[in-house]
């Protein structure tokens, strides 16, 4: 049994074996004009007022409102208007996603598999686009939304071939002594709300929404409202591939919308979520609350926030922690969960390693993203104040080495690469979430003292280690979901890591992982007694 993907046949139960997509290279010109001309082409078609999509039918929303998507390289550029949905709209969606739940759990794992490989393909032979959209939607440099369109592709070829894997792991187990045939079988769960960030929209968004859809059941996508055109374009992508109507409904607008009627709506069975520790914390309380005609505990797949710290022992490679540092404090303007917030460096290397961290940070240029620089815009108007205020607390609680000020660019969100020194654990600086270009350098004792200041925060999701001393101890004793040794914090691969964290970082779901399919499943064990003849 097989099927036609691309120019060869992809035998269904035996798959080649899965590969990350590669890179582009942006220092060949044929892949600079590539970018080039993708954004000027997604240019034409930007200003457009897009509508809701409820079992395969483009509506307009009942409340006839919408709103905007800019650039945050330059707000007044405008990429579409996107429809503002109300409850009403929400339960079209529900009712949709029931419907078409009847006859996509029961398709077999192998026609599923075939719709997120063939996504896969289109998405490869027109990955600039996706790119190049995210390069001014969202702010994203080249290879930073080139890492996301990757990563994207990346998804959709892994959980095709783990729902295979999946069926294939259905069958005969081992007879119980009394004679009884046994065997298992994994279900869908049913309707889910799928409420990705806006920081990975594309990568984040397709793989928290195909994940739950590979394995059977029907979903309300509700994108972020900074990055809904990515969101679409993912969308439109999976409808080409050919997934049957009302298996993914598009509901765009606020996000009380998803986050109070659908989380708590007794038909919906999981809610898969990735954003900011109070929303998905509140969002887990209230799945929790069982409400009339509701017959199931909903499952909460969340992924949060993170106050990620690389921990830099005394014997570590000086020039190699703090290149990785700048790198993980400043890709994509460390609007990343995993970003490195925090260097926590030994007291014995502490006065060397601060101005070499320094010095790399100064040749961190900041612009608008298409035109490729190390860093581009905050994402809206919001995050920047949100990063000014933090500025102002670290100039009491440390030493400011480099930055705090903003950047004029068409009046876009820019900030500078900003250094502090000197904060102490326990400062906020320290422990709160800033999701900016902030990096709060700390001095630490000892590695201990480094663990426990490491440990200290209520988050867990990336770290690192750099050093050589305690390379055998690290992996005990940091508490995080992903640990990195002699490396940056940031940039998970699909299948080598699996990604989520700990603590107020979330249920340590493990995306891109062997067990994530699993979230969105149940599985029945069936025992047959033969007869007697």
């Amino acid at each position: 049994m097989g099927f036609c993907f691309g120019d060869y046949v992809v035998p269904m139960l035996n798959l080649p074996t899965f590969k990350n997509e590669p890179y582009t290279d942006f220092t060949i010109q044929e892949n600079i004009d590539a970018y080039e001309d993708a954004i000027k082409r997604l240019r034409v078609g930007f200003g457009k007022t897009h509508k809701l999509c409820i079992g395969g039918d483009w509506v307009d929303s009942e409340t006839g409102e919408t709103f905007t998507s800019t650039n945050p390289s330059n707000p007044s550029e405008i990429i579409g208007y996107f429809s503002k949905a109300n409850e009403n709209d929400a339960e079209r969606c529900m009712q949709s996603a029931l419907l078409a739940f009847e006859t996509w759990s029961k398709t077999s794992p192998e026609e599923r598999a075939k719709v997120l490989l063939t996504a896969a393909n289109l998405m490869r032979e027109r990955k600039h686009d996706f790119s190049a959209m995210m390069s001014l939607e969202e702010g994203k440099n080249w290879a930073e939304a080139d890492g996301d369109t990757a990563e994207s592709i990346d998804f959709l070829e892994f959980y095709a071939r783990e729902i295979i894997r999946y069926s294939g792991k259905s069958g005969d187990v081992t007879p119980s002594p009394v004679g009884d045939h046994n065997w298992i079988r994994y279900f869908p769960l049913g309707v889910g709300v799928i409420i990705p960030p806006w920081n990975f929209p594309n990568a984040i968004l397709a793989g928290m929404a195909t994940a739950a859809i590979v394995c059977g059941n029907t979903v309300i996508l509700k994108p972020s409202s900074d990055a809904p055109m990515i969101g679409l374009m993912v969308f439109k992508l999976l409808e080409e591939a050919g997934l049957p109507a009302g298996v993914c409904n598009w509901l765009t607008g606020p996000g009380a919308v998803a986050g109070d009627y659908l989380v708590t709506h007794p038909q919906t069975r999981f809610i898969s979520f990735t954003g900011s520790m109070e929303v998905g914390t509140s969002i887990y309380e209230k799945a929790g609350v069982l409400v009339e005609n509701q017959k199931w505990l909903k499952r909460v797949v969340a992924e949060m926030g993170g106050k990620d710290a690389m921990l830099i022992d005394r014997d570590a490679d000086l020039e190699l922690a703090a290149s990785h540092i700048v790198a993980a404090a400043y890709g994509f303007q460390g609007q990343k969960c995993s970003a490195c917030s925090r260097a926590l460096i030994h007291q014995d290397i502490y006065d060397e390693l601060i101005p070499m961290i320094v010095e790399n940070a100064k040749k961190v240029n900041v612009s608008s993203a298409e035109e490729n620089p190390n860093m581009g815009p905050l994402i809206n108007k919001s995050s920047l104040d949100k990063c000014l205020k933090y500025i102002e607390i670290g100039k009491e609680e440390g030493t400011l080495l480099l930055g705090g000020k903003t950047i004029e660019n068409n009046g876009g969100w820019f900030l500078e690469p900003t250094i502090f020194a000197d904060i102490s654990p326990g400062d906020k600086m320290e422990q709160e979430e800033i999701f900016g270009p902030i990096l709060a350098l700390v001095k630490v004792d000892s590695y201990q003292h480094g663990v426990e200041v490491f440990n200290g925060t209520m988050f867990g999701l990336t770290g690192s280690y750099v050093g050589t001393e305690h390379l055998n101890d690290a992996p005990n004793d940091l508490h995080c979901g992903n640990l990195y040794i002699n490396r940056k914090c940031t940039g998970a691969l699909v299948d080598v890591e699996p990604f989520g964290g700990y603590n107020m970082s979330g249920t340590c779901s493990k995306a891109g992982g062997r067990d994530y399919l699993g979230l969105f499943m149940q599985m029945k064990s069936v025992s047959e007694r033969p007869l007697p003849k």
